[in-house]
């Protein structure tokens, strides 16, 4: 595999008197990807971003982006890096066009009237260019602000909850904005409290708690070790208690007996094929079912079992 973008090694955050945010985090980003860092709040997240873009000063660890040291080199590499954070940060009086503008210039880029506009044209801001801020919808004023952090063409960009307070069709087409970023080159870490979001977008996902990375892995990897599989078995007559024949399976009898509940697997399809083998055993058993339902393991229902599994480990 390619050398990584960004690179974290045990990296620390405590405050004076107060909580440690941070407790040795360690991440690698791979070049081009979407990577989603779940977690619930205080977990750490905008801690972590914060030490990336310069916005906090770890007490421990190292950071290299692009195979540079940021403690040493910090200038040429934030060039390189995008954010926009979780906080609406601009002049709300100004035009939209002036603070995208502006923001270029921050990083000592001239002026590229035609890269502005493809920027505000990709976001659909094109034709509110002229318009003072404070007269867009929240969800445009989100979009501004992803705008202002591609205004330098950034190689790596952060996202702090980009969808929040966005309704369900902005958060939509904001999605397919940040698919078409990654398709373009640009790596992007997210952080986010909706589940579906991780699971629509992200190549890998991490989850963090309590200062501490729990898991990170490719998406598709963590609901193959972490999945499971839940089957309902609507019965045409009702059991009093379950049959020698299927007694092995992870089933119960639920609903007066009418309905048969099986909950196991592995998440490597296990649990799809002993469904199978149920359904076989019960016309075997001579047992009629007159419905089934089956659903797979959300990543929204793994987040959750992880950090239930923290908790009772701490």
């Amino acid at each position: 595999m390619a050398d990584p973008i960004l690179e974290i090694r045990g990296l620390q955050k405590t405050y004076p008197n107060g909580p440690t945010a941070l407790g040795g985090v360690d991440l690698s980003i791979r070049k081009g990807e979407i990577f989603a860092l779940l977690g619930p709040n205080g977990a750490g997240k905008t801690t972590l971003i914060g030490s990336v873009c310069g916005l906090v000063n770890p007490t421990g660890g190292t950071i290299s982006a692009f195979g540079h040291d940021l403690a040493r080199d910090w200038r040429r590499v934030r060039s390189r890096i995008g954010l926009v954070p979780q906080e609406l940060s601009f002049d709300m009086f100004d035009k939209v066009i002036r603070q995208v503008r502006y923001s270029r210039g921050l990083f000592g880029l001239p002026n590229d009237e035609a890269r502005i506009e493809e920027v505000l044209r990709s976001l659909s801001l094109w034709d509110k260019r002229d318009e003072p801020i404070r007269k867009l919808s929240g969800g445009m004023k989100r979009r501004v602000m992803i705008a202002k952090a591609l205004a330098h063409d950034p190689d790596l960009l952060f996202l702090d909850e980009p969808t929040a307070g966005v309704d369900v069709e902005l958060r939509r087409d904001m999605w397919d904005q940040i698919g078409a970023l990654r398709d373009r080159g640009t790596t992007i870490i997210l952080t986010t409290h909706y589940i579906e979001e991780a699971e629509e977008m992200a190549d890998r996902v991490g989850v963090i708690n309590k200062g501490r990375i729990l898991l990170v892995d490719d998406k598709a990897a963590i609901m193959a070790k972490l999945g499971r599989t839940e089957a309902h078995f609507t019965l045409a007559a009702p059991l009093d208690s379950l049959p020698d024949a299927i007694a092995h399976y992870p089933v119960v009898l639920e609903q007066g007996g009418f309905r048969l509940t099986y909950r196991g697997g592995d998440g490597t399809g296990k649990g799809k094929r002993e469904v199978a083998e149920l359904a076989q055993d019960l016309v075997r058993a001579g047992i009629a079912y007159t419905g089934l339902e089956t659903a797979e393991s959300t990543l929204e229902e793994i987040f959750v079992g992880l950090l239930n599994e923290q908790e009772k480990a701490a």
